[in-house]
């Protein structure tokens, strides 16, 4: 039976000072307002565009580590069937099946090379809002695995979500760069982290518009260009950073 293709669908922030990283990602990312959701005791914020949601920050959570970063949520058919999958396939449960009433049930897994995702399932909507069109400003046009195995990593995700092999280009020394498709449609890519990168996780790439002034901003909001920018297979531009918390992330544009 072949297996249903899934695809991130959220996109979660945990860190050390929600305030200030709500106003450093709205000056960065073009179009992000941040709407607070959290209930007393349990604060949540949204980064919406054009009133949409598009991704979450908490407080970072004792269990997740000291240090602030993004997860991404993969939206599968039925959670708890899915985390025992990433158990029976050499990957973690960190936090098991849990739900947020009225709106998803969710469960915190490690791939088995060590990058941590979330599963989750969302309460069915009557009326969900129209998702923003690929490529628009604010949206995440890109997903990036630095695994310890990029081919192993590549077949592992393939088997679990039923993502589709795309095109590899060769990076040299660092080895091929294994782009995956949903529905046929690239959304991402699978390397093998080269020996500076300490150990395998996601990074997730936010779409802006014009890559020379995503970079002022960045700088201007106190944040820290890492590498780029450099233009990449397809003409885009990108750039990778740190926020003034320590979070990694990145950014593409399809213009200098």
């Amino acid at each position: 039976m072949s297996t249903p293709a899934s695809k991130f669908g959220w996109y979660e922030l945990m860190t050390t000072d929600t305030a200030a990283a709500g106003a450093f990602y709205s000056t960065v990312v073009e179009g992000w307002k941040t709407k607070e959701m959290g209930v007393p005791g349990m604060p949540y914020t949204i980064y919406e565009l054009n009133g949409i949601g598009i991704a979450g920050m908490m407080p970072l959570p004792k269990e997740a580590g000291p240090a602030p970063a993004w997860i991404g949520y993969i939206h599968v058919p039925a959670v708890d069937d899915y985390a025992q999958r990433v158990v029976a396939a050499g990957g973690k449960i960190h936090k098991e099946p849990t739900d947020v009433p009225g709106m998803l049930r969710f469960c915190v897994v490690i791939d088995p090379q060590g990058a941590p995702y979330v599963l989750f399932t969302t309460v069915p909507m009557e009326n969900p809002p129209a998702t923003p069109a690929a490529g628009t400003p604010g949206t995440i046009g890109w997903h990036e695995l630095m695994a310890e195995d990029g081919a192993k990593a590549f077949d592992y995700y393939s088997s679990q979500y039923g993502w589709g092999k795309g095109d590899v280009h060769d990076m040299g020394q660092m080895g091929p760069y294994q782009m995956f498709t949903v529905d046929g449609v690239a959304v991402g890519g699978i390397m093998t982290r080269p020996p500076n990168v300490p150990s395998s996780f996601w990074n997730f790439y936010f779409q802006v518009d014009g890559m020379k002034a995503a970079v002022g901003r960045i700088e201007a909001a106190g944040g820290k260009v890492c590498n780029g920018p450099h233009q990449v297979p397809g003409g885009s531009w990108i750039v990778q950073g740190m926020d003034p918390q320590g979070a990694s992330f990145c950014l593409v544009s399809g213009t200098e």
